[in-house]
């Protein structure tokens, strides 16, 4: 079959590669679609600092947001069967450790996460192999563009938990990417008032187009304070920033991964009585993020800018994922569109 790969910084093309095994607790899906992020990028730059920490290495087949069908499962599998649409969690956790015995599997010291660590082969390819403790089945109805954004809606929705959003709690969501626009999503869901704040112009009339009606420009919140706060820049100024605009006692959750380090006042945090809380992936999150999505609650087709297939991946993973002329956050990829063989 083929699969995208990547075998050195900067250098990665579509190639052919065996086809996965189903082996006894493992299910083999027929991609349909994969979604692009900043992990993907930085893999094929070579920035991940996964790399440099020697917890992954090339050739790399990446690809950790994805839906597709089942097409075989293992002797052992009785979860999913031939036929049923699917899509995955990230984290695969060696399953007998403390952290993993208590639901923490994203935590573990062994953990693979499929496409990102570890050697396990992503989805950016016809057809993938799962194991199936990881496997998380979506609806029939559900499209594979929704079905593509569960992983990165389950890290939103973490987060958004995480800051205690509630009915009639002011939220800021700082961000206008696809985490920052998602958790807006999910806020608005739980009744919380919320204000998207961003730089990209594009993206602030994206979330004025998916009905928020305070948006505004980040470096023009002034001295407004809210009672959560969810970053989801990836900027390392902006975790300081959200301290600025948390009222006291508040909380605020750290969806974002800047490149350099973060330095965040802790005077301000003791003295105001703040909680701040990091979001790792969103894995107790994926069921209720998969029927958030299902319901309509929470809509992802606009932030999709472009779907394209295998043999442009490195095209646009040179470009920083980025197309000219449209800012909606998002590519997506259907690995057998341009099939051959």
């Amino acid at each position: 079959m083929h699969a995208f790969v990547i075998d050195a910084p900067m250098a990665g093309r579509v190639q052919k590669v065996d086809e996965p095994q189903a082996d006894d607790a493992d299910v083999v899906v027929d991609v349909e679609t994969v979604g692009l992020c900043g992990i993907e990028v930085e893999l094929y730059a070579g920035t991940m600092p996964y790399l440099h920490q020697r917890l992954t290495t090339y050739p790399i087949r990446p690809g950790h947001e994805w839906a597709g069908t089942v097409r075989e499962t293992g002797p052992d599998v009785t979860t999913v069967r031939p036929g049923d649409r699917v899509t995955a969690d990230t984290f695969i956790g060696c399953g007998s450790c403390d952290r993993c015995q208590l639901g923490r599997h994203h935590l573990c010291v062994s953990r693979q996460e499929i496409g990102v660590r570890d050697g396990r082969p992503g989805a950016l390819a016809e057809r993938i192999s799962v194991p199936a403790v990881a496997v998380h089945k979506i609806p029939d109805g559900m499209s594979a563009t929704a079905g593509a954004f569960v992983e990165p809606a389950s890290c939103a929705l973490r987060a958004v938990r995480a800051a205690d959003v509630a009915y009639g709690t002011t939220t800021l969501v700082l961000g206008t990417g696809t985490l920052g626009l998602l958790a807006a999503q999910f806020a608005r869901a739980l009744n919380g008032e919320v204000c998207v704040a961003g730089l990209i112009p594009g993206q602030l009339q994206l979330a004025e187009r998916l009905g928020f009606t305070d948006v505004v420009r980040s470096d023009e919140l002034d001295t407004r304070q809210f009672a959560c706060v969810i970053e989801a820049t990836g900027a390392a100024s902006v975790p300081q920033q959200a301290l600025w605009h948390v009222e006291p006692g508040g909380r605020i959750a750290l969806l974002g991964v800047a490149p350099e380090m973060a330095v965040l006042d802790a005077g301000r945090l003791v003295l105001n009585d703040l909680a701040v809380v990091g979001v790792l992936g969103g894995s107790a999150f994926i069921d209720d993020a998969i029927d958030m999505l299902a319901s309509g609650a929470v809509v992802v087709e606009p932030l999709v800018a472009a779907t394209i297939g295998l043999d442009d991946v490195a095209g646009i993973l040179e470009r920083g994922c980025r197309i000219v002329g449209n800012d909606a956050p998002k590519i997506h990829v259907r690995p057998n569109d341009t099939a051959q063989g």
